[in-house]
C-alpha cells in the first residue's frame, strides 16, 4: 500500500509507504512458507490492475500488484494529473457535464486525458499491457457537477473510450467467463467453476431497485479498497463496517453484518475536500478558479499553526455546512443527483453534506477563508480545514447513529485527500474514538477498490485471508456456493 495510518488506542501509528518494481513482481517465485495451522504459502503470485479515475481535482492511474497468498497490495505506479488540465471542448463536441468546479467535459476530452494518464503511467513502470496486466476499472468521482445520473454513465462510455484509445484490450475490462480465459498464472486462485459475479463486492450488495445516488460506485469502491488496505494492519476491518471518501465529495458507505452479504444501509454524499478548497482558494494564494487545497499543502506548514484558534475558525465555517438526513423532496443534495424514493424503497438513508443548498453558499466559505488567512495566517488556516474535516466526520456519523443504521461492533474507515493528511486523523480519533471499536486511516482507498473489484468480477479470492464476510469470522465461500445453488 502507498500509505495507510493505523489506529493504535488512541494514537494513530503511519506505515512505511510500500512500492514494488514490475520486475520484481513478474520474477517472485519465493519459497513456500508456513502461515499457521501447517497452511504452506505457494510461491507468490501477484494479481496486476490498474485503476483509471476521474475525479473533480485529480484524474490518476495506479496500477496496483496484490498478493494472492496474502492479499497485501501493492503500488507499481502513480500518475496523477490535475483535472482542472482537461482541454476545454473543441467546436462540435458536446459538454455533458462539468466537475465541482465548473470544468466542461467532453467524451472527447475526457477520453484523451485518459488515454494520456494511462500512456504515462505504463510507460514510467515499465509495463506490457497484454503480457503484465491483468485487469483494468474505471471510476469516477466527478458527479456533482452532472444534472442525471445518465449523464454519469456518458462519462464511464468516456473512460472506456479513453482506456481503449491508450491500447486496453476489451477482454482487460470485462470479467472472464470461466478459469480457462484467465492467465494461467493466476487460474489457480480464481473460483469461477465453484462461484460466479452477482453484484456483491466484498460480500456486500448494492441498494436494490433503482440507482440510489450517483455515487453509489465510488462507495462501493473505497469500502472494498479500505478492506483491502486494512489488511496492512491488525484491525479486522470486515462487515459491520462504515466507510467515509473525503475526495472533492463526499462519499461512502454504512455496511451491516447480515450473511452471507451485508446490506448498505446508508450512503454518504455531497461536499468534502471542496470546502478546504474553497477556504483556500479565498486566501488569495492559489487561481480563484482551478486552484485546490493540495496546490499549497506541505507536511511542515502546520507546525506554525495556532491550533485553538483555527478550532474556533472551523466552528465559523461549520454555521455554514448543512449535514443532515436527506429530505424527500430533494432531486440533488451537495450537488449530487440522487433519487431518495428509491433510497427509502431499498433501504438505504442518505446522509448529506452541503454548503448552503447545493453549494450555493461556497462564495461565502472563500470569503470567510480570506478574513481567517488575513487574521491567522496560511499556517492556522490548514490547521482550520483539518478541524473542518472533523466536525464533518463527527456530524455525519451523529446522523447514522440518530437514524439507528450503525450496528454494534462496526469499525470505521477514512480514505480521501481531505481526510488523511495534516493532524486529521487525531483530531477524528478525539471525537469519535468511544464509538468504534478500531479506525482505519487509508491512502488511495478507490484505487485499492478497483483492484479487489477486478478480482471479485473474476472470483479470484484469498479464502485464507478472507477481505469479505464478518469480523472475527471464516472465509463466506461455502455459503455463497450454497446461495448460488438454490
Amino acid at each position: 500500500m502507498s500509505f495507510i495510518k493505523k489506529i493504535f488506542g488512541s494514537k494513530p501509528i503511519i506505515a512505511e509507504s510500500k512500492y514494488r518494481k514490475i520486475s520484481d513482481v513478474l520474477t517472485s517465485g519465493f519459497a513456500s512458507k508456513t502461515v499457521g495451522a501447517g497452511y504452506a504459502m505457494k510461491p507468490d503470485v501477484y494479481y496486476i490492475s490498474a485503476s483509471v479515475e476521474l475525479g473533480n481535482t485529480t484524474t490518476k492511474c495506479i496500477i496496483i500488484a496484490t498478493n494472492l497468498n496474502t492479499s497485501h497490495s501493492y503500488i507499481i505506479n502513480k500518475t496523477v494529473k490535475m483535472t482542472r488540465d482537461i482541454r476545454p471542448p473543441k467546436e462540435g463536441e458536446e459538454v455533458f457535464g462539468k466537475t465541482v468546479w465548473g470544468i466542461e467535459l467532453t467524451k472527447e476530452s475526457i477520453a484523451e486525458m485518459v488515454k494520456n494518464t494511462i500512456n504515462e503511467c505504463l510507460k514510467t513502470a515499465n509495463i506490457d499491457v497484454n503480457k503484465n496486466l491483468d485487469f483494468v476499472v474505471r471510476s469516477t468521482g466527478v458527479t456533482a457537477g452532472f444534472r442525471t445520473t445518465e449523464e454519469v454513465g456518458k462519462l464511464i462510455i468516456a473512460l472506456a473510450n479513453g482506456c481503449l484509445d491508450s491500447g486496453i484490450p476489451p477482454s482487460k475490462m470485462t470479467p472472464a467467463m470461466s478459469t480457462s480465459s484467465l492467465p494461467e498464472r493466476i487460474r489457480d486462485y480464481s473460483l469461477l467453476d465453484m462461484v460466479m459475479f452477482d453484484g456483491a463486492v466484498v460480500s456486500v450488495l448494492p441498494p436494490k431497485g433503482n440507482e440510489v445516488v450517483a455515487n453509489e460506485m465510488e462507495g462501493e469502491l473505497v469500502t472494498a479498497g479500505i478492506k483491502l488496505g486494512a489488511k496492512w494492519t491488525e484491525v479486522d476491518y470486515r462487515n459491520p463496517c462504515i466507510s467515509i471518501d473525503f475526495g472533492s465529495t463526499l462519499a461512502g458507505r454504512v455496511v451491516n453484518n447480515v450473511e452471507p452479504y451485508a446490506n448498505t444501509v446508508g450512503n454518504f454524499l455531497g461536499l468534502a475536500g471542496v470546502i478546504a478548497d474553497s477556504l483556500v482558494k479565498g486566501s488569495g494564494q492559489v487561481d480563484k478558479n482551478g486552484g485546490a487545497a493540495i496546490d499549497l499543502y506541505s507536511k511542515n506548514m502546520l507546525r506554525k499553526a495556532n491550533w485553538k484558534k483555527a478550532k474556533s475558525n472551523a466552528d465559523r465555517v461549520h454555521k455554514l455546512i448543512d449535514i443532515r438526513k436527506v429530505p424527500m423532496d430533494v432531486d440533488r443534495f451537495g450537488t449530487v443527483p440522487l433519487d431518495p424514493v428509491a433510497a427509502e424503497t431499498a433501504g438505504t438513508t442518505l446522509i448529506g453534506c452541503d454548503v448552503g443548498f447545493n453549494g450555493d453558499k461556497l462564495q461565502d466559505v472563500m470569503d470567510l477563508g480570506g478574513e481567517l488567512h488575513e487574521e491567522s495566517g496560511l499556517p492556522t488556516l490548514f490547521a482550520t480545514m483539518d478541524h473542518v474535516t472533523a466536525l464533518i466526520v463527527e456530524r455525519v456519523l451523529d446522523v447514522a447513529f440518530k437514524e439507528n443504521i450503525v450496528s454494534e461492533g462496526s469499525v470505521l474507515g477514512i480514505t480521501g485527500r481531505a481526510g488523511i493528511t495534516g493532524k486529521k486523523p487525531e483530531l477524528i480519533l478525539d471525537l469519535v474514538n468511544d464509538k468504534f471499536k478500531d479506525t482505519v486511516f487509508v491512502s488511495d482507498g478507490l484505487a485499492l477498490g478497483t483492484s479487489i473489484m477486478a478480482r471479485c468480477m473474476n472470483s479470484i479470492g484469498t479464502p485464507k485471508v478472507p477481505i469479505g464476510g464478518n469480523q472475527g469470522k471464516r472465509c463466506i465461500l461455502t455459503e455463497r456456493i450454497n446461495l448460488q445453488k438454490k
